[in-house]
């Protein structure tokens, strides 16, 4: 907080240095006209100018023009020389008014330029620390906009190809019920064969349209938390338990170990969707007939859970964008794996929510997915 505090005040130390400068010329200047004035009236020069003044122009002769003198300016001392002094002060104000005001014309239109892209922010090198955090500002409101829109493009990539796909599977359960209906006397093993391919595509005809409420949802949805202590080690359990058909598909198994003993403090309904969508992405990325292997253990006040897979390595590239939303490893197989690209980045949110982390690690054909969620005393309660 000190080194902060030190760190701010050095920042702005070469303006505080002008403005200080600019004051202090300012009262100097005052101060030599004001002493110019009084060498100028108040002296015997600047009294003998007035006095010929008075004879000139008022046509007095000298006497006269003394006395009148005097009764102006020398009687009148103290109320001109407050007057000066009041008039000064007023000029002085507003030139220094004029200065203040002149900056903040210039932070201002650094803040207008906020809105122009590619247009770098500059201002006068005394505000060099104002022009580096409206830059990065600008950078931010930048990277965000830039985000937004992937995230749009990604969005509507996946509305089109879910869109042209549904096409195919609502084309064949049509196309398979009009056989059946215009043929009732078909062999019983033939209309078997249809029904079935027709419910099959009906099932993913309704995975499709599930996955459009799932970015409609994702995109309204304020995610709240309410947060107990959970049995760990059952959640898991229950979990592979209920996707022991996915997995089972591709002649996938998991091999969980944890504590039994193990527990978080947390959402358990959303911290289920986070483990439910982690380990489907497992499953769809890997090898046939591989072992998913699950762990949890107790690290430092984290409880660290880690779902491993064998499959095709993630590039590095990629490893940092994997949690952004709409975002897909495979574009070419937007219907056959996976839904629509927002599984990994609803479990990032929930994890966030959770004061947690989750990151992805690649090897040579190993895949790592780790949660790390703060243990049970750390929590809030």
């Amino acid at each position: 907080m000190g080194e902060d505090k030190k760190r701010y005040k050095a920042d702005y130390s070469q303006l505080k240095t002008k403005l200080f400068l600019e004051l202090a010329g300012l009262v100097i200047a005052a101060a030599i006209i004001i002493t110019v004035l009084y060498k100028v009236v108040w002296s015997h020069r600047g009294a003998d100018w007035v006095v010929y003044m008075f004879q000139r122009y008022l046509l007095m002769d000298y006497d006269k023009a003394v006395e009148r003198y005097w009764q102006l300016f020398r009687g009148n001392m103290e109320f001109i020389w407050m007057i000066a002094i009041i008039v000064m002060f007023l000029i002085l104000l507003r030139i220094v008014l004029n200065l203040f005001t002149g900056y903040f014309d210039i932070v201002s239109q650094g803040i207008d330029a906020l809105l122009k892209e590619g247009a770098e922010i500059q201002l006068p090198s005394e505000m060099l620390a104002v022009e580096r955090r409206l830059n990065s500002v600008k950078q931010e409101l930048e990277q965000r906009t830039a985000e937004a829109r992937l995230a749009e493009q990604r969005k509507n990539d996946l509305v089109m190809y879910l869109a042209h796909d549904i096409r195919t599977p609502l084309t064949s359960i049509i196309g398979y019920l009009n056989l059946i209906e215009e043929a009732p006397e078909m062999p019983a093993e033939q209309k078997a064969k249809y029904v079935h391919i027709t419910l099959d595509k009906a099932y993913r005809l309704e995975k499709m349209v599930n996955e459009f409420f799932e970015i409609t949802r994702y995109n309204l949805q304020q995610i709240t938390l309410a947060k107990e202590n959970i049995d760990l080690y059952y959640m898991l359990v229950q979990l592979t338990d209920e996707l022991s058909p996915v997995l089972a598909e591709n002649g996938n198994t998991v091999l969980l170990k944890a504590d039994e003993e193990l527990t978080v403090y947390g959402d358990p309904d959303k911290l289920a969707r986070v483990f439910n969508n982690v380990l489907k992405n497992a499953a769809a990325y890997s090898y046939p007939d591989t072992e998913i292997v699950i762990t949890a253990e107790d690290k430092g006040g984290f409880i660290v859970i880690t779902f491993q897979n064998k499959g095709n390595p993630i590039p590095e590239e990629k490893l940092a964008s994997i949690f952004e939303r709409f975002y897909r490893l495979d574009e070419a197989r937007i219907s056959n794996t996976g839904g629509a690209g927002l599984g990994l980045a609803i479990a990032k949110e929930i994890v966030s929510l959770h004061g947690g982390t989750i990151t992805a690690k690649s090897g040579e054909f190993m895949v790592s997915f780790i949660i790390a969620l703060p243990a049970p005393d750390g929590m809030e309660r």
